[in-house]
């Protein structure tokens, strides 16, 4: 007989699954995001070609969309 109440360890996900590709995804997209903002900062600050600030920008946004979109996709789970 099974104990309702015992907690357990979580099973790890193989690694060709879908969640263990998030768990790398998630760190991979904060880390995009964060050198982005960085770079759109410096380029601001610095007077670079504007081309080049609105590319971070947009790679800012892109980044910060992706960790909405899989926020919301892992809590329908």
């Amino acid at each position: 007989m099974t104990d309702p109440y015992r907690i357990t360890e979580a099973q790890e996900a193989p690694p060709g699954s879908a969640s263990h590709r998030s768990g790398i995804v998630r760190p991979v997209l904060w880390l995009l995001l964060v050198v982005s903002a960085a770079g759109n900062m410096v380029t601001s600050t610095a007077g670079v070609n504007v081309f080049v600030g609105v590319a971070f920008g947009v790679a800012t946004l892109a980044c910060g969309t992706a960790l909405i979109v899989q926020h919301y996709r892992q809590r329908r789970k």
